[in-house]
């Protein structure tokens, strides 16, 4: 049985994908130099920094 993707942080930073401030992601990877992999609800994957998304509460 395949696990539904739990979509647990949010995109916070308004000047870079401001479209997707808000959303919903989640982490698929993380990389050196503070960086890591999301992927967005939709499907659309970005490199980006660690520090422009948190963890939903």
């Amino acid at each position: 049985m395949a696990e539904t993707p739990t979509y647990d942080r949010y995109w916070r930073i308004r000047v870079r994908l401001s479209d997707r401030f808000g959303q919903r992601c989640r982490v698929l990877a993380r990389g050196t130099m503070n960086s890591a992999q999301i992927e967005f609800e939709d499907g659309t994957r970005h490199i980006v920094s660690r520090n422009a998304f948190r963890k939903v509460r």
